[in-house]
Parts: C-alpha cells; structure tokens; sequence
C-alpha cells in the first residue's frame, strides 16, 4: 500500500524573525560571499607503488584515465575486456596542487567538497588526512581551513580496489549475498568467488549485466570544488508546492542555511524572487529578516501565485518552468544564493479498489496519464563519458517517439543534473529507483547509515524537479524472494536476509522520504503490490514480464497480460552491422565467434533469439541479414504487446518496454543502439505511442479496429480500410466517420475476416488502414493474417529520388510496385539520420521522409550510397 505521506514536516530547529522582530546586534563589516573554486586541472594518476604518473581528467575514472594515456586499448573493441580485468584489483591513487591566495585563508571556513568519489577513497591534504569514502553516491565535504596553507597544496586521493575491500565480508558474515548479476559476469570473464557487489554502494551494472560488460572502476566521477564562507551560507533551496490549481498555486519556501558559532545572534536578510516560465519576474519578493542561529536551520515562507501556468507530461500540454532564487544578504552584501527550477502541477499515483482490482494510474494535473515509457540504463559503462549532447539526444528521442516516462532503473546511476533538467523540459515523467537491483545487501548499522546518508542526499538534490513521479526501492527484489528461490539460496540466514530487506524498504527509505519529499508516492520494489498480492499481479501493482523471451513463451502470450501498469517486458535484437563494425573486425561476423558471444551477455541470448526467429521467419542468408531480422523480429514483438496494452486501457494504464538505450555495443534489448543508431523497435515506438493510435486485432473471426486516444477532448475522425494483394490490386474497402472519445480505448469497427478474405489467400494480401483528423493522417497500421515465414512476398524495387532542401537536409520520396515489407534505409559510409525507417511500403503508395545529414555531403553521393533492404531480401 502507498505509505500515506501528507505535506507536514518537522524541522529540528526552526527560527524566522520578520521585520517586527528588532534585534540589536553588532554586525561584522567583513563577511563576504560564498565562493566556489573548481579544483578540476592539474590532476595525475597511477598505480599505487609502481609506474610512473600520467594525466588524469577530473570528472573521469581509472579505465578512461589509462585509455587517453594509452596505457590500455580500448575497454569496449572486441575481447579486451577480459585483457583488463586486473585494473579492478587494483588500487590507484590521484592527485593535484592548487594555490590558495592569502585572502582565501583568512575566510571563517574553507571546505574541500568531492561530488562523487568512486568509493573507496583515502583523502590526504598536504599529507595529513582529511577524508575516508565508501559511497559512490554520496557528496563528501572535509573543513580544512586548519589544513590549508598560503601557496601550493597538494590534495592526495588513494582508491582502493572495490573488489579487494569486501573480498573478506562473505566470510566473515557466515554467508553469501546474492547477486545475479554479478555470478553471471563474473562467469563471462573467467572469475570465481563469491559475489561482492551487494557489499559495496556503487553502480551495480558496473560488476556486469546481462547486457553490459564488466568494468568496476575507481576515480573522481564528479566535480571537486573549494568552498571558502564566512558567517553564513545556504544548504539548500526546496519548493513545496501546498496547492496548486488553474487560478492559485500556494507554495512553500523552505531555505536551509548553515551559520558558524561566531554568527550567533547576528542579522541578516533573507531574499527570495520568482521568475516565470517567460524570464520575467512573477509573484511578490519575499523578504525576511534572519537571526542567524549555530549549525543547520531552515527558514520557511509562503508565496501565492495568481493564474500559473501547469507544467505537464509530454503531450498533454506545455512545459512551464519557474525558477527561484534566495539569496541571504548582510548589510546589503550577499553571503550566498540559492537557485532552482520546477514545474507547478499536481500528481498522484491513484490507487483504487475497482472491477479489475487495484488501479495503478498516475493522474497529472486531475488527468489521467496512460504512460507511454522505457526503462533507462546508464548511456556508458563509464558514465562520465556521456556529454550533454548525448543525453539530450537520447531524451530528445524518447520524446519525439511519443513517450512520457522514462524509469531509471536500479541497478545504474543517480543520473546528474542536466539529464532531469532535460526531463522537465521535454515533459518526460521519471520514475526513480533507488540504487538496488537483483541482489539482497547486508543489515548492519553501518551499512544502514551509509544508505541513510545516500538517500537523504539524493531526494534533496532531485525532489524539485517537476517530472519526478515516483521513488520505488528497489528493481525486482521482492519478486525475487517470491519466485527465485533466493530463501532456499539463503539457507538458516533467511529470517536475517529478510528482516534486512524489510529494515531497508520499508522502513529506513520510506523515513528518508517521509522527512524530506513527503508529497510524492513511493513503492518499496516493482514489480510489487506492496503485499497486498504477490509481485507482478495482474490485479494490483505492476508488474514485469518476462515469460516471452526469458521463458520462451509464444510472442502472442503478450496479449494474456492484463496488469494495473507494465513497467518492464522486453525482447532482444542485435545492433545493425554498421555498429558491430565499431567494435569487430571483420572476422568476428558471426554470432557464434567468441568476439561477438562476449558482446551478447545473456548466457541464453543467442539460442532463445535464434529460436524465436525461426517460429516466425525463414533462415537469414548472412550475418548482416541476420542483424536486420532480428531487429525486425524485436520491433514487432514489442509492437503487439505495447499494442495490446494501450488497447486494454483503463485496465492497464502503462507500457514501459525495457530497454532505451546501451551502454556499450551488444546485443540487448535496447531500441538505441550504444553508438546512438536508432533499432526498428524505436521507429516502431514512435507509431505504437502515437497520442491517437489506430489498432487492428483479430478476435473470434472479426478484424476489430481499435482506435486508443490520449488526448483530452473528442476529435471528429475518418477511418480508412484497405485490402490489397501484394501488387496493389484493391480487395476490400471500406471508409467510416469517427467521433474518437477522449482518454480511452474502444473497438469503433468489426469486419468479419471471412467478408475481407474471401477467397483470397491469405498469404498474398496485406490489410491496412488510415486514421485520418482534420485531413492529416494521425496513425496508420498494417496486420497480415499469417507469420511472415508463411508470406509469399514478391520481389520488389525500391525507387528512391532524392531532393536536397537544406545544406544538410534531404527529402526522400520512395515507391515500389510491389509490397515492400519492414524497407530498411542505410549510408554504409555516411551518418545522417532518417526520420522513418522500418516501414512496410505499400503498392504503388509514394513515401516521403526526412534524412539529416552530420557531415555535409552532395546529392550524387547520397545517392551512390543508399542502400534500400526488404524483408525478402534477407533469405
């Protein structure tokens, strides 16, 4: 059950003093601002006790580090990450020298301040220790205004292995953890042991996953910076928003400052200014007056703003974003500000006894959201290699495919700032794991308080973002327990396993939350029904599905899934050939070579892939043609199941297929491949996710026409049907006018299949539709009446004209006399990026799409280049 969080908090100390309030106190005339000084040049590295030093970057880690001093090759080509497996074992150490000028040292507090660092680290300063880490997801500060001197200072930062720091706490706790994951990694580079990750807070995909290599590193992974303050700086900046509706939002402003002993009783001014969604100031300046108090405190004030603008989810309305800065003042100097950003909405996961069971919805501003999403993983195996335009990329493509969430999954990384600011500008929703995923971890109280500080650290930083939907505790923990034998595994240590997991989630976390994001719903694990059933009911909670592909059941057992909210099923495919050229070489093309068994980290990847392929198609005559099957195989899987889905709303209320994107090139079940390359799956999305989606389903003889609309009014429509055979002879046809409902799913046509076939064979003829509003196609589909193995495609000709409209934009207009099924287009030589692809082109039907070019090239060569590949071209 959602743990009844209200807007009540309880601050340990809470003092504000308004203008009434007088206060005779001398005021220093020497207090400055807050400063921040990057510590980011100058870094070397190497390996503790021998080598010599080489530079390092900061943010980085070790395996990045030694690739750009090519002291290594690179991690991701080919076999070599079972080549450098030892650098896990290993520690290193970092350092820099910085100067402090005189005038620094004499501000009342100096702070070192690390971001991240990956994690087990010894933190020296002009030889003297400051600082001991065990957390990668932890900010560390050190007060080292004793330590600092005038001049040069050297900073010293020794990792030690994460791997050789728990070799000993197996044993020493009578028992192994388990981690799935980990075993099956370790495994695929030759490793024996226990398992140590669940030891260790630290990105667990790291240690290996069933899609992602093995490289567990060290390093500064976040910015390292110096602060230097006098009497006062600001902690923290939160926007509570109390109630907000289309003609007030009612906000509280909660500002955390932190004051020294000697600022005792001194005043100063506490300023706080609002901008609106337009850049210009909105609302009325709060202005307070402060007596500063010792150590940590938080101010409180409340601001109404008339008629706000609501932010909302992709697709549903605009993204309006207000920004706030307070800023504290004494005598009329700024000791240091504080700024945010964050969207004005209401949500809620509504969950409700109904016919079905218990909904599970998210409703955003009082409406209902059917959630179109993916699951996300970290963008790199090191994770400091993902630059901004990468994210944005990335979350650019989600959202010009229709979706509105995306989940970042536990077993990766607290993404950073930029990748949910991008969320709230795009309206994409995020649901939150905390970083715990297929593994059961250690209870005592140490480990308990490093994940209390980990927690704490990370609501605070994220809560104010506008997209944040959901906190959930785990990735499949729970349904673990039930279902994977973990209490068999666990032996006369289960009750302990147990009771620690109890401890973390449903106990320690929803304490975090409740002290400092108390407004938004959490789940103790997904899938779950937080006990109320089993994990992964059909009735209650969400759920994960995994009997096709991992159990190998028919793709069509899919459509015997009815549950509240899906937010993982998936299928694999392989990346197209022009990726795997980026980490083979040409001897590696074969699935079966070690090369590319070491890319495909399923253990069962390639024979369940290979099985599936061979229920539905015909043998693929050569490694390329395989790779564009299997991609064609994956996107069709996942369309009828998001499909199916979207059609069974309000049952089911949303569709998160896993996964996104990739780490590292390999075979998975992403839908972008690691080099950036949209899959057939991500072209599919952006037609199965479409706001009106029109669905043909045969059910008891009938081809029923579904049509599933998100938007939020009625929309007048026509719908088109047609039956071909595959050279454009016209069967069938039938045209209906629509009043599509708003926010719902409803069959609006039944056509018996014996009426549309006849005696037509049903291994000749395609059935396709149009959905068409104010004469703009919204949403088109095909269904053929038999597998594709069993289709009698004939040989078609695709005809490309190419027109340049732009220096590096192109319009492509293609046509084939004959039915052209799942028409792949690709620039062996050239990146660009076309706007459809993995398409079924119909007879005689002229198609136009968009291609984008990131180098400039001519019209002859784009032309020399393209290649147009067809479904029956692979066999």
């Amino acid at each position: 059950m959602q743990l009844p969080f209200s807007l009540r908090r309880v601050f340990g100390s809470l003092l504000i003093v308004f203008w009434a309030t007088v206060q005779v106190v001398a005021q220093p005339a020497t207090s400055q601002g807050k400063t921040t000084t990057p510590l980011t040049t100058g870094w070397r590295f190497k390996q503790v006790g021998q080598g010599n030093w080489a530079p390092a970057t900061v943010p980085g880690c070790v395996h990045t580090d030694l690739l750009a001093t090519k002291q290594i090759e690179d991690p991701l080509y080919r076999n070599n990450e079972l080549k450098q497996q030892w650098i896990s074992k290993t520690d290193w150490e970092y350092e820099t020298t910085f100067t402090v000028p005189a005038a620094t040292l004499q501000r009342t507090n100096l702070e070192l301040v690390f971001k991240g660092l990956d994690t087990y680290a010894d933190v020296t300063l002009n030889g003297v220790a400051i600082l001991h880490t065990d957390n990668m997801f932890r900010e560390w500060r050190a007060n080292v205004k004793s330590r600092l001197t005038t001049g040069e200072n050297r900073l010293h930062i020794r990792f030690r292995s994460p791997l050789n720091e728990v070799a000993g706490l197996p044993a020493k706790y009578g028992y192994n953890l388990y981690a799935g994951n980990d075993e099956q990694s370790m495994g695929f580079v030759g490793e024996t042991g226990p398992v140590l990750s669940p030891y260790t807070r630290k990105a667990p995909y790291q240690y290996g996953w069933d899609w992602g290599p093995r490289f567990v590193t060290s390093g500064i992974w976040q910015p390292v910076q110096l602060e230097a303050w006098d009497a006062a700086k600001l902690t923290d900046l939160h926007v509570v928003q109390r109630h907000i509706s289309q003609q007030s939002a009612q906000l509280g402003l909660e500002v955390e400052y932190e004051a020294t002993a000697s600022a005792a009783k001194q005043q100063a001014t506490l300023v706080i200014e609002t901008t609106g969604p337009n850049g210009q100031a909105v609302g009325p300046r709060v202005e307070q007056q402060v007596t500063l108090q010792p150590n940590r405190h938080t101010l409180t004030a409340e601001l109404q703003l008339p008629n706000p603008q609501l932010w909302y989810p992709a697709g549903y309305g605009p993204q309006a974003l207000y920004s706030f800065r307070a800023q504290l003042l004494q005598n009329g100097r700024p000791l240091d500000e504080a700024t945010t950003r964050t969207g004005l909405r209401t949500i809620q996961l509504r969950r409700e006894r109904d016919q079905y069971g218990k909904s599970f919805e998210f409703v955003v501003n009082g409406i209902p959201i059917f959630i179109k999403g993916v699951n996300w993983i970290p963008a790199d195996i090191f994770p400091n290699r993902v630059t901004p335009t990468r994210y944005r990329q990335l979350l650019q493509a989600a959202k010009d495919c229709n979706m509105n969430m995306l989940r970042v999954w536990g077993g990766g990384i607290y993404e950073n700032q930029y990748f949910y600011d991008t969320c709230d500008e795009l309206g994409l929703l995020v649901w939150q794991d905390f970083m715990f995923a297929c593994s059961f971890y250690p209870g005592n109280q140490e480990f308990m308080d490093n994940v209390r500080a980990e927690a704490t650290y990370q609501v605070r930083r994220l809560r104010n973002h506008p997209g944040l939907a959901i906190w959930v505790g785990n990735n499949e923990n729970e349904i673990a327990w039930q279902q994977w034998g973990i209490p068999e595994k666990m032996g006369s240590h289960k009750l302990e396993v147990w009771s620690n997991y109890l401890k973390l989630y449903r106990d320690l976390l929803p304490t975090v939350l409740q002290e400092q994001d108390p407004s938004r719903p959490y789940m103790s694990s997904s899938p779950s029904a937080e006990f109320e059933d089993m994990a992964g009911s059909q009735t209650n909670g969400d759920m994960h599905y995994w009997d096709v592909w991992g159990g190998t059941a028919p793709i069509s057992d899919y459509e015997k899934q009815v549950p509240r909210f899906m937010s993982e099923y998936g299928f694999q495919s392989f990346p197209e050939l022009k990726s795997v050229k980026q980490f083979t070489t040409e001897a590696d093309w074969d699935i079966l070579s070690p090369v590319m068994k070491q890319h495909q980290r399923s253990a069962a990847g390639n024979p369940r892939l290979i099985e599936y392929l061979r229920r539905d198609y015909k043998e693929p005559k050569n490694f390329e043609s395989f790779l564009y099957v299997s991609q064609v195989l994956q996107a069709q899987a996942i369309k009828l199941a998001a499909e199916h889905l979207r059609r069974s709303r309000p049952r089911t209320m949303g569709s998160m297929y896993w996964q996104l994107n990739d780490c590292w090139g390999v075979a998975s079940w992403s839908s972008i491949d690691y080099y950036g390359r949209w899959k057939a799956l991500q072209y599919y999305a952006k037609r199965f996710y479409a706001s009106v989606l029109v669905s043909l389903h045969e059910e008891d003889n009938n081809v029923r026409f579904y049509v599933v609309s998100d938007r939020t009014t009625a929309t007048p429509g026509q719908l088109q049907v047609h039956l071909q055979d595959f050279t454009g002879r016209t069967l069938f046809s039938q045209s209906q006018t629509l009043q599509i409902e708003p926010l719902t799913s409803r069959a609006y046509l039944d056509i018996p299949r014996t009426k549309l076939l006849g005696k037509h064979d049903p291994k000749q003829v395609v059935l396709s539709c149009e959905l068409r509003t104010n004469g703009e196609v919204v949403s088109s589909n095909t269904h053929y009446f038999v597998s594709p193995k069993d289709l009698k495609l004939p040989q078609s000709k695709v005809q490309a004209d190419w027109q340049q409209t732009t220096d590096s934009t192109f319009q492509v207009t293609l046509q084939s006399k004959n039915l052209a099924r799942a028409v792949m287009l690709t620039l062996p030589e050239a990146e660009g990026f076309f706007t459809d692809n993995y398409f079924d082109l119909l007879p005689n039907q002229k198609k136009t799409l968009t291609f984008r070019t990131t180098t400039l090239l001519p019209l002859a060569e784009l032309r020399r280049q393209l290649v147009v590949r067809t479904l029956v071209d692979a066999f």
